[in-house]
This record gives C-alpha cells, structure tokens and sequence, in this order.
C-alpha cells in the first residue's frame, strides 16, 4: 500500500511542481508578444529595409551598403545629430541636478511629503503629445498665455516659437518639466538605499550636511547617478513627440532633431531605405550609450 501512496505523491509534486514552472511565463507571455510584434519584429524589418532602396510604394531593390554611404555625405543627418547632442548636454545636466536636489528635499520628514511627491512626479505620467500642446498654449506668439500677460501689463510680447533661441529654451523647459519627476523616484530610491549608520558616523566626527553630501551621498549614488544619467541621455536622443507637438521642429529645422529628420526622410521624402539607416546608426550611437552605462556601472558598484 505504501508504494502506491508514495509513487503518486511524487507524480503529484512533480506535475505541481511544472505548473509552477510554467505560470510565470504565462503571465509574462502578453507582454512578450507585444514586445517581439512591436520592437522586435520591426527592428529587423528596419535592419533589413536598411540595405534597400524602398519608397513602401515600389518593389524594393537591393543596393547594399548604399544607403549607409549616403548617411555620411548627408550633412543635414550630421548637424541635425549635432544640434541632438547639444540638447543632450544642456537638458541631462538640469534633469540630473533638479532631480537630485528635489529628491534630497523629499527623502525629509517633511509636512505632506507623499503629495508633493506626487504632485513632482504627475508630469512624468502625460504623454508627451500633451505635454507640447499644454506649452504651445502657454508661449505660443499670438495665443500663449504668457504673451498675453505681457500684453495686458504693457510689454512687447515674445516672439517664443518664431525664435530660434527662445524655441530651444521653451523646449528644454518643457523636457525637464516632463522627465524630472521621473528620475526623482529612482534618486529617491538610491538615496533611501543609504545605510544611516554612514551619517551619524559622519556627524560624530563633525562633518557638515554639505560635507556629508559630497563624501557619502554622491560616492554611495554613483551607480544611481549613471543609471539616471544615462537614461536621461537615450531619452534626449529619442525625443521627438513633444518637439513635434510644441514647435513642429521650427523656426526653420532649429529644433529638429535626429528622430524627427529620420521621420520625414522616411514618411515626407519616401525614403524609407535612407530612414531605415539612419535609424540603425542611431541605434549604434544608443547602444554605445547604454554598454557604457553598463560598463561604468559595473566598476562602480557599491
């Protein structure tokens, strides 16, 4: 009698046993569809258009290496990418420091610390469509709100999105507006990773809060730092959707940037072959960001 019991209580925790190994991938499933269906699938479809001559209209034709030549002799790919590169500089400094100092504030014992939190991080949650429209109205030339204020005090109004320095400032605003809240939560989880002991043993020996910041909080953050860093920088290379809502990429191509100009090459030119190399480049130069990240992140590890 005892062998049967035994064998079928082994038949049973071994059945249970792969069930429990296979719900988790049920679960994870949904998400695994839409990811190959919508990324995966359609980066090797652009890897593949890359080496054609297509206009999605007419059979492609086979050109090879073509499409990746004429990226380098293309100088408006090339300042295009530059005037990426110069909006990555100025807006992963600011996103980087304001996140910072408003998640040091909010790791406080302050009064309504779980509301202000929130209200930091609501921006980060509106899609980026939105988020242009909502500054569009607020410095457009002839209907934003603050040249309307300028107006009614007696001012001359602003020519915001008809500038070209002005478009840029409006636009950076609007980004860090959208993003800081963003990195504030990952900065507050880096910071509250600290263990305390670390600053009363730097109180004892007398060491100001300035003091404590620059030799516990920014070495134990380092891996924080990077992650924020280097996020904050692949996110202003991909920026497209709030540039395109707020300015259109005007005055002129002034606030064009990469992902724009690879739209309208691939959807206003009809060239989606061109588009579809240009788009492997910048997922070259988004690849080197993020192994570099990894790399930095793995030597600085606490």
């Amino acid at each position: 009698m005892g062998e049967p019991i035994k064998a079928s209580m082994t038949y049973k925790s071994s059945k249970s046993g792969g069930k429990s190994t296979i719900a988790p991938y049920l679960f994870v499933l949904p998400n695994l569809i839409i990811f190959f269906v919508f990324i995966v699938i359609p980066a090797i479809l652009g890897l593949l258009y890359s080496f054609y001559e297509y206009d999605g209209l007419n059979p492609m034709t086979f050109i090879g290496l073509d499409n990746y030549l004429d990226i380098f002799k293309n100088m408006e790919f090339w300042s295009t990418l530059g005037k990426t590169a110069i909006y990555a500089a100025i807006v992963v400094p600011l996103i980087y420091g304001i996140a910072l100092i408003i998640a040091s504030l909010l790791i406080q014992e302050v009064r309504f610390r779980g509301l202000f939190r929130a209200i930091y991080y609501w921006p980060t949650m509106i899609s980026f469509i939105i988020v242009g429209l909502t500054w569009k109205w607020i410095f457009g030339d002839a209907f934003g709100i603050v040249n309307y204020l300028l107006t009614w005090i007696g001012l001359e109004p602003i020519a915001f999105l008809s500038s070209s320095f002005w478009a840029n400032i409006v636009v950076i605003i609007a980004t860090v507006w959208s993003r800081v809240g963003f990195f504030m939560v990952i900065f507050i989880a880096g910071l509250q990773a600290i263990p305390a002991d670390y600053y009363e043993a730097g109180r004892l020996d007398g060491a100001s809060k300035l003091r404590l910041f620059w030799s516990i909080t920014l070495p134990l953050l380092k891996p924080t730092s990077l992650l924020v860093v280097m996020l904050s920088l692949i996110d202003a290379f991909k920026a497209f959707p709030l540039m395109f809502a707020l300015t259109g990429g005007g005055p002129g191509k002034e606030t064009t940037f990469i992902v724009q100009y690879i739209y309208e090459v691939g959807f206003t030119k009809q060239e989606l072959g061109l588009a579809s190399a240009m788009s492997v480049v910048l997922f070259a130069i988004i690849g080197i960001f993020s192994a570099l990240q990894f790399r930095l992140s793995k030597g600085g590890a606490v």
